[in-house]
């Protein structure tokens, strides 16, 4: 990688990482798409927990990873809904980088890319090649 592109890098991840620790923090808490599809037919309380009718998500149960660390958007064991939010996107932030930089270093060549200069072989001048090609210039 040229040093021209570390900065680009590096700028990318930092706003990744801007984005995931606090811009998160303000996204809607409303539910969305799905969820609201999967509504359609209930009531429910300022909570959104469902109080009466005849909807999909009364199906709905825990996912098995739902004890993990970082489940439900934060990170288990930490009190301050902010902070745990802020702390689980940039730990994912972070994760996916180092996934997506494992496998590009896996995928690289292993000896460096040659220019057309080195690939294309030195030609050297054959008595025998100018001896079979007629000449045109005059004497």
């Amino acid at each position: 990688m040229s040093k021209r592109q570390w900065p680009f890098l590096l700028g990318g991840l930092l706003v990744a990482l801007l984005l995931a620790g606090v811009v998160s923090n303000y996204a809607s808490s409303h539910p969305d798409g799905l969820d609201s599809s999967l509504l359609k037919g209930c009531t429910v309380n300022a909570d959104d927990e469902i109080t009466g009718g005849s909807c999909p998500a009364q199906e709905a149960k825990d996912h098995e990873l739902a004890d993990s660390p970082l489940a439900d958007y934060g990170v288990r064991g930490i009190g301050n809904d902010f902070v745990s939010t802020g702390l689980s996107g940039v730990l994912g932030v972070l994760l996916t980088f180092a996934f997506g930089a494992g496998l590009f270093w896996l995928a690289r060549r292993r000896t460096p890319a040659t220019t057309a200069t080195q690939a294309a072989p030195a030609t050297t001048a054959d008595p025998a090649d100018e001896a079979a090609t007629p000449s045109t210039g005059s004497r």
